[in-house]
């Protein structure tokens, strides 16, 4: 991983000097492979150490930062920064190039160049099923595999659907759906309340460990001090804040496993403008803890794998201040009006709730999804 690491740094910073300066063009992927393998090499013996690894471990990592290069230049991300060694996870990938490389059993796996390495939960890896790739991945002191197996298991589509629903989505209420049911949110559980509580204290000690550390290095005027506690603090508060976002993300697996195996004919949610919710600076915690984008991008899998249609209501669709039961919109509604009268009709009813049953109903919409196994979403 710390190879993947520094090519990618180099590749971004020989890049970045090329765009900066303006005298050479951009640098593809495929050039700098072959730059890498002959000129690189032969121009500093002392980095012999990169070819010791996966070769496609490397590649793969060259062509990343080609993408976010790309990326950059299509106007789809910002301008590629560099990895830090205790920044974000630097992943690994290995393929399957020969018979051997990748075989798995119940308690370990054989990776390529690494060997069998042990496995600490049993269970998870299917050991008929082919592997063709793997991806390593290093999280707050864990590692991760993730598999890409060949298998020939398919979901079995349901004929008997149930009727179709609509999904409002909010911070006070996670989900509410249009046949009466109602997903809390779940930041305010006592036990991600916990959770929320030690992270800001193991954040705060790394706070006051990192301001200690620059008097000492100004009181010494010596950048070689001890970072050993400062290290053993960083990762505190990465295992803090990967238990809060397990904890989130289990709760939004378990949810959409939930609504999609009712089999609804239909799922109808509407297209949240997240970044410009962001902007109220009363509400943007809250709304980045429920992870709005993380339930839509799992919704639409699972809608694709079962053979349900997601419809995504048109942005600017009233939902809320239009009235389930004559229709009448109500343009005076605020956000902290939680309950719905009509003036038309009298009906009585809650904010949420009426949302999801006019977004059940909704005729003017867009479908997300892709084929799978023949089935069109």
């Amino acid at each position: 991983m710390g190879v993947c690491r520094y090519v990618y740094n180099l590749f971004i910073g020989i890049n970045r000097n090329n765009y900066c300066s303006g005298t050479q063009s951009y640098m593809s992927g495929y050039d700098f492979s072959k730059w890498l393998n002959n000129d690189y090499r032969k121009n500093n013996p002392e980095k012999l150490w990169i070819w010791e690894v996966s070769s496609k471990a490397v590649k793969k990592s060259i062509m990343n930062a080609d993408t976010a290069y790309r990326n950059y230049f299509k106007g789809k991300a910002g301008f590629p920064n560099f990895k830090r060694r205790n920044g974000r996870p630097v992943s690994m990938y290995l393929p399957r190039n020969n018979v051997g490389d990748l075989k798995t059993e119940r308690h370990k796996v054989k990776f390529p160049t690494l060997g069998w390495v042990r496995l600490k939960e049993y269970g998870y890896v299917p050991q008929k099923a082919k592997a063709l790739s793997v991806t390593i991945t290093k999280r707050a002191g864990r590692y991760f595999a993730s598999f890409l197996f060949e298998t020939n298991t398919e979901i079995p589509v349901n004929v008997t659907q149930s009727e179709s629903i609509g999904i409002d989505l909010g911070v006070k209420s996670f989900a509410v759906i249009s046949d009466g049911r109602n997903y809390p949110n779940v930041n305010k559980s006592e036990r991600a309340r916990k959770l929320i509580r030690r992270l800001k204290r193991e954040q705060r000690k790394f706070s006051r460990k990192i301001h200690k550390l620059k008097q000492r290095k100004e009181a010494t005027a010596s950048k070689k001090c001890k970072r050993s506690n400062l290290d053993k603090q960083r990762l505190k508060v990465q295992r803090a804040y990967m238990r809060l976002s397990n904890k989130r993300h289990d709760y939004i697996n378990k949810t959409v496993h939930e609504i999609v195996s009712a089999w609804p004919e239909y799922i109808t949610i509407e297209d949240l403008n997240v970044s410009g919710m962001l902007k109220n600076r009363h509400l943007s915690r809250a709304i980045t803890e429920c992870e709005f984008s993380y339930f839509r991008a799992l919704l639409e899998r699972k809608c694709c794998e079962y053979g349900i249609q997601l419809r995504i209501a048109d942005r600017f669709y009233a939902s809320s201040k239009t009235c389930s039961f004559c229709g009448n919109i109500k343009k005076d509604l605020k956000l902290s009006d939680r309950v719905y009268e009509c003036a038309e009709c009298g009906l009585v009813i809650d904010r949420d709730y009426n949302a999801a049953i006019n977004l059940r109903s909704c005729m003017k919409y867009s479908t997300a999804g892709i084929s799978v196994a023949g089935r069109t979403v």
